[in-house]
């Protein structure tokens, strides 16, 4: 789950249980244990690449 934080950064969400918190080493959510999906992942990745394309246009660098 991706949703925009108060700043408009995406965040990415487990799609289990909404936590926000993974650890990075297993790829899997601190509050659920659940794993982060493959797809999850490069949503996420997508995500802050349209999100650093919005900013660039607004000021011309990130």
């Amino acid at each position: 789950m991706i949703f925009a934080n108060p700043a408009g950064a995406p965040e990415l969400a487990c799609d289990e249980c909404g936590c926000r918190w993974f650890d990075r080493r297993t790829d899997r959510c601190y509050e659920c244990g659940a794993a982060v999906a493959q797809e999850a992942k490069e949503a996420f990745r997508r995500a802050v690449d349209d999100w650093q394309a919005r900013r660039r246009g607004f000021d011309g660098k990130v």
